[in-house]
């Protein structure tokens, strides 16, 4: 959003990471930074000193705590210093707060730790409980499988950038006006889509057992996949996820349609590929790539990242043309074809005979095609962070393809 508003400004984007929260905090309040674009709660204290953007995010804040541990049920239930958050952030300003209510609650604050580091000491029991955003559980979950959501301890709460305050109300219009236009528009709501839209449901079971998968099967796959994405220009981490939601990496796999192997390839595809045994992991991986870059190059022009690569992957699973029928589909919706936000609401139509029977292609289960691009875009955001030994952000659109800009 910050580079989106710079190129609307038509300015130079320049991002400060400050050393700490505080670090953060103090920039807007000593006027030498102009935004503070860090997932930043609106609160009554903070309204006092700075000054806030429309709100673009709504989250909860939650206790969270070890799945090993004993859940409480309540803030009283809390043992004393057991409870440990970033210092003076949105969490501590609510405990404040809360202290009225449960006099014996404590907590132990951190200025040098950030909330992620506060999340990654739960998982391990190093620390018995932290507060953190919901959509910020959300994305650390399934790479910090043990944490659990004990209880909320807001409403939901409203995100927004900050200011300082000062008499130049020019940069705060400006903010308003952009804001203004990406809701208006729709960019915000796909923006937030494409970050967290995958994430929603978390399954501890499947995830732990993908974990474990990672650890046994993916060792002796993984060069053939390294191999077949550097032979495609691909990001060897998005085949092996894809791999991974096909077979669960087994070379054996048959799927009752007749599909079989690692990538899970028709007999039709495995002839148009010149793969002669589907069996073969090497052979099935270098076709599912291949298969994979043909069918993104099918994809309409017009069709900009990261959406182009997630029509990509539906139309692997459902078939170029079942997809087509989808952005038809869409059309009719009077929503955009272009966008996967848009074409997902419409992909599960195709199962609905007043819709499919509209079609050229007839029925299709959109459905699975919906659960299987988001099912890929949550393994290979965790293949990522294992990867390369961090959480980070969630990947940019040029980070699918090892190439500027796409294919």
């Amino acid at each position: 959003m910050a580079k989106m508003f710079a190129d609307d400004l038509g300015v130079e984007l320049i991002l400060l990471i400050p050393d700490s929260f505080d670090d953060l905090l103090k920039k807007i309040s000593d006027n030498s930074a102009h935004i503070a674009a860090a997932g930043l709660t609106i609160t009554k204290d903070r309204e006092k000193i700075y000054r806030f953007g429309p709100a673009y995010q709504e989250i909860s804040e939650q206790l969270v705590y070890n799945v090993e541990n004993r859940r409480p049920k309540n803030l009283s239930q809390l043992d004393g210093g057991a409870l440990e958050v970033v210092a003076n952030s949105s969490h501590e300003e609510k405990l404040t707060y809360l202290k009225e209510e449960f006099p014996n609650l404590n907590w132990k604050s951190h200025h040098t730790l950030e909330s992620e580091e506060l999340l990654q000491m739960v998982s391990d029991n190093i620390i018995e409980y932290t507060i953190a955003d919901s959509n910020e559980l959300s994305l650390n979950q399934r790479f910090l499988i043990n944490l659990r959501v004990a209880f909320d301890i807001s409403e939901k709460q409203s995100l927004a950038w900050a200011l300082p305050k000062t008499d130049d109300n020019s940069l705060y219009l400006e903010v308003q006006k952009f804001f203004k236009k990406i809701k208006e528009n729709g960019e915000l709501t796909r923006l937030i889509e494409r970050n967290y839209g995958h994430v929603e449901d978390f399954d501890y079971v499947g995830t732990k057992i993908f974990r474990r998968h990672i650890e046994t099967r993916l060792p002796r796959y993984q060069p053939f996949f390294e191999q077949a994405a550097a032979k495609y220009n691909l990001d060897w981490r998005l085949i092996a996820a894809m791999g991974y939601q096909e077979s669960h990496w087994d070379p054996e796999a048959v799927s009752p349609t007749g599909v079989r192997g690692i990538m899970m390839l028709t007999l039709k595809t495995a002839k148009d590929l010149n793969i002669k045994d589907r069996l073969d992991p090497k052979s099935s991986i270098y076709g599912g790539a291949k298969y994979f870059k043909r069918t993104h190059k099918r994809i309409n022009k017009k069709i900009t990242e990261p959406d182009r690569t997630w029509m990509a992957m539906a139309a692997y699973n459902i078939g170029y043309y079942h997809l087509q029928d989808a952005r038809q589909i869409t059309r009719k919706l009077n929503k955009d074809p272009n966008r996967w936000i848009d074409v997902k609401q419409a992909l599960p139509l195709l199962a609905t005979k007043k819709w499919y029977k509209k079609t050229r292609y007839g029925y299709a289960r959109g459905w699975e095609s919906v659960q299987y691009v988001e099912n890929i875009r949550s393994y290979y955001d965790i293949l990522k962070w294992v990867d390369e030994g961090s959480i980070e952000a969630i990947p940019t659109p040029e980070e699918f393809f090892k190439i500027p800009n796409g294919l």
